[in-house]
């Protein structure tokens, strides 16, 4: 699996980053992100892709950078820019889905750590310290919009950026975390149709305070078959989350030298480019 999830991300990575290469760079910025790619494939850090040992025969001729080279132009634009067209070609091959779904996934690590750009808040039925993955997810498409931040940060706050980001029409669909005023005025600005539980179910009403006319007219439709069957299908992101982070390559514990806002962001946009490459080579239309 992982010689075919590498050929079609090489082929990608060549034709759209082969000729740009910065001025007086030896190195092109396909170059950066194909050996960086490589590291992430076999889950091990940077420096072990710039040694020409670990990579197979036919490939041990093409001049490899040093990992101070990779620490630079990892941080360029043109890489970073080179790198998000490569996932959003691979999400663009597919046909959106009319429902989306919102969610977010933690990323723990130890406590003892002394990343001091990591937060200490709830994830996976505990508290934990770390990041988290907050993500907007299409059945056919993965994952369309996604963005990492220390654990301690609130679903509802980061999905404000993330409903700004969607495309118009169609439905959102959450769980309770995301039953906000706020969030159902914003999506409906978008002109999509946020679908969310009462994040208080025993609640006997709604209280004094205004509403958004989209949320009062929303909950008075839970009952209703279409938004019950709407609402069963978010586990659907439960699956993909699992498929990201139990496939061959996929997104495990982030390992050790993966620390920092930066480089944990870095890391899972990798993991999600062969996420999206094995949804569309190996198991296609499998969520």
């Amino acid at each position: 699996m992982e010689n075919e999830l590498w050929k079609k991300v090489y082929q990608m990575t060549d034709k759209l980053g082969k000729k740009k290469r910065p001025k007086r760079a030896t190195y092109t910025n396909a170059d950066i992100t194909l050996t960086y790619l490589w590291a992430v494939l076999h889950d091990r850090p940077t420096c072990w892709a710039c040694r020409r040992a670990n990579w197979p025969v036919y490939y041990r001729r093409r001049p490899l950078p040093d990992p101070s080279t990779m620490c630079r132009r990892l941080r360029t634009k043109d890489v970073q820019k080179l790198l998000r067209d490569i996932e959003k070609t691979l999400i663009g091959q597919s046909a959106r889905n009319i429902c989306r779904w919102i969610d977010a996934k933690g990323l723990r690590i130890s406590n003892g750590s002394t990343d001091k750009q990591a937060g200490y808040g709830y994830a996976g039925g505990g508290m934990g310290k770390g990041y988290k993955i907050y993500a907007i997810a299409d059945p056919q498409q993965g994952f369309v919009h996604w963005t990492v931040r220390p654990m301690n940060h609130k679903e509802s706050k980061v999905a404000r950026n993330l409903i700004r980001e969607l495309e118009p029409q169609g439905y959102l669909v959450g769980d309770g975390a995301y039953d906000a005023n706020r969030l159902y005025d914003l999506a409906a600005s978008k002109h999509v149709k946020l679908v969310t539980p009462q994040r208080i179910h025993k609640a006997s009403g709604l209280g004094h305070r205004k509403h958004s006319a989209y949320r009062t007219e929303m909950l008075s439709r839970l009952s209703s078959n279409f938004i019950r069957g709407v609402l069963r299908s978010r586990v659907g992101i439960e699956h993909m989350f699992g498929h990201l982070t139990n496939i061959c390559c996929g997104l495990k514990p982030l390992p050790g030298w993966v620390r920092g806002l930066f480089r944990v962001e870095n890391w899972i946009r990798a993991k999600m480019i062969f996420y999206h490459i094995w949804r569309q080579e190996i198991a296609p239309g499998y969520v």
